[in-house]
């Protein structure tokens, strides 16, 4: 684990959410577009014709709710699978 100026940086994680709502390209572009604003997401991945999100993420800056409310601030609904 990497320490910097007090703050701990563990592994990133990736995550898998199942998204409701989308029906075409510009859907995934706003999904993406929300989840990279948010601190802590490195990498969101959306696919239309699974309707699914891919987060890589830092677990110390976002919790997997926040994920969850990203997705939901534009208009979807977003759900973790297990």
């Amino acid at each position: 684990m990497l320490l910097c100026a007090g703050y701990s940086y563990g592994a990133p994680k990736t995550i898998e959410i199942k998204v409701e709502g989308m029906t075409c390209p510009l859907c995934t572009m706003t999904i993406k577009k929300n989840l990279k604003k948010q601190a802590g997401v490195l990498k969101a991945k959306i696919k239309l014709n699974t309707n699914t999100a891919t987060v890589t993420y830092e677990e110390n800056n976002i919790s997997q709710e926040k994920l969850i409310r990203a997705i939901e601030e534009v208009g979807y609904k977003g759900e973790i699978t297990p």
